[in-house]
């Protein structure tokens, strides 16, 4: 079979500011032809190019000419010295405001330490606390369910999708505007993985600028995570999607997949982009379909 090569000039506008632009670039393509998009997230992730935000594929031709690439070899061994643990939770408190419109938790003794001592033995004591919120309080996950009457609720998820997981952070931290495009994630494997977008959003945590212009994922970044097979996608902003509106692409596109969604993270600057794991596991509650999770990365070090 003759092998075929993609012959085309691109430009690229980076998020932050700038841009690049190259000419008469040449790269191995399998079969006869090469969409527009996977040709741009090929270019991103073989530049190792971030923050970027809009890719144009120009006179673009496919030419019959031998294959320049060969396949890759070795592998990276890490060696371990030890385990550290990182949270990315936000602490839960009576009274807090995670979104606007929804109730604040309270949170107050049923059983107080002084009530228990006509309970138990001299010098024996308890206390039983007793909290009252909606499920979408602090740091919590979103599952199908939560979008689809039919979806799975949170006894449906499996430990796999929420436990150990392999995890990458995308950073776009100082972007210019809002919307996080599909681009961002063109230059990483995501295939199997946690990812984590890191917008520094959560330095607003507890202020009234958390609520107003914070960044969000377009629909063609939740598509192409979901074609790419991510596991499992976080932000440390209130909100995955745009709340301009009611629309909500985002959690529709990935629910529907059946990608379960982490909001309100908050640390996220102090992981690697890669070489960590995930863990955010919440109680199976039965017809809930979001709640609150302790979610924490292990590095080894």
């Amino acid at each position: 079979m003759t092998e075929k090569r993609v012959c085309f000039d691109f430009e690229i506008e980076f998020s932050n500011g700038g841009g690049i632009q190259g000419q008469g670039f040449r790269l191995d393509i399998d079969g006869s032809d090469i969409a527009d998009q996977a040709l741009a997230a090929t270019i991103v992730r073989d530049l190792r190019l971030l923050m970027v935000g809009e890719v144009r594929i120009l006179n673009k031709r496919i030419v019959d000419e031998q294959h320049k690439r060969g396949e890759l070899e070795g592998t990276v061994v890490r060696q371990t010295t030890g385990t550290r643990f990182v949270d990315l939770s936000h602490v839960i408190e009576s009274g807090m405001v995670t979104y606007k419109g929804l109730p604040a938790p309270l949170v107050c003794d049923h059983l107080s330490r002084i009530q228990s001592r006509h309970m138990y033995a001299p010098g024996t004591e308890f206390q039983i606390g007793r909290i009252e919120m909606v499920g979408n309080t602090g740091t919590y996950i979103d599952t199908p369910y939560h979008r689809y009457a039919d979806g799975y609720d949170l006894t449906g998820l499996s430990l796999e999708q929420i436990s150990d997981v392999p995890g990458l952070v995308v950073r776009v931290v100082g972007m210019k505007g809002r919307s996080i495009d599909w681009a961002n994630f063109a230059a990483v494997e995501v295939r199997g993985r946690a990812v984590f977008v890191h917008t520094g959003w959560d330095a607003h945590w507890r202020t009234d600028g958390y609520f107003e212009g914070h960044p969000f994922l377009t629909k063609a970044a939740a598509e192409y995570l979901r074609d790419q097979g991510a596991s499992l996608v976080g932000i440390d902003s209130m909100n995955i999607d745009d709340t301009s509106d009611g629309a909500r692409p985002v959690h529709t596109t990935l629910l529907a997949a059946g990608i379960p969604i982490v909001e309100h993270l908050t640390n996220l600057a102090a992981l690697p982009v890669d070489g960590f794991r995930f863990s955010a596991v919440p109680p199976k509650i039965a017809a809930m379909g979001t709640f609150p999770v302790r979610a924490h990365a292990r590095l080894d070090v």
